[in-house]
């Protein structure tokens, strides 16, 4: 669709919401949408294809269990998908994980699903941090910082 102000084309974007084994999306589909889209706008990422799914402990625990060999839930799995043209990903959150994390460090819930959306949209993309206590420091972990702040500028 041409924007009518700048004669210029948005990019095709079909970005997915799912839930899986836990009663619905933590958060509300419209708002996945719109945090994962200001990842892919400030990435220049173009045309893109993400699902987003939010899944209970149970199947958090087994998909990292079958792709890490950890046999535990953690908050974000991410997957990058090559695609012809643009960018793609799918984007595991266990939210359950996610509001323990969130009392942990004393941030709201709702602000730790978001930092998990953008951590996981970053991971399938191609970005990465060191696995150590090196990881708050990495560029990838200011980015994606930079990115909730956006969002918290933005959310009413």
């Amino acid at each position: 669709m041409a924007s009518r102000q700048s004669g210029t084309r948005r990019p095709r974007r079909d970005i997915r919401v799912a839930v899986s084994g836990c009663p619905r999306p933590a958060l509300p589909p419209a708002l996945v949408r719109r945090v994962v889209g200001i990842v892919l706008d400030g990435e220049g990422a173009g045309e893109a294809a993400f699902s987003v799914t939010f899944m209970g402990k149970g199947r958090m625990r087994a998909l990292n269990r079958r792709t890490f060999g950890r046999d535990r839930a953690t908050d974000v799995i991410a997957f990058e998908l090559p695609l012809v043209a643009g960018a793609g990903g799918d984007v595991y959150v266990c939210p359950a994980v996610a509001r323990s994390s969130a009392g942990e460090l004393g941030v709201a819930a709702r602000e730790e699903l978001v930092r998990l959306l953008v951590h996981g949209t970053l991971h399938a993309l191609g970005y990465d941090h060191p696995k150590d206590g090196r990881r708050e420091a990495s560029a990838m972990w200011r980015r994606q910082e930079r990115y909730v702040r956006m969002w918290s500028r933005r959310s009413p």
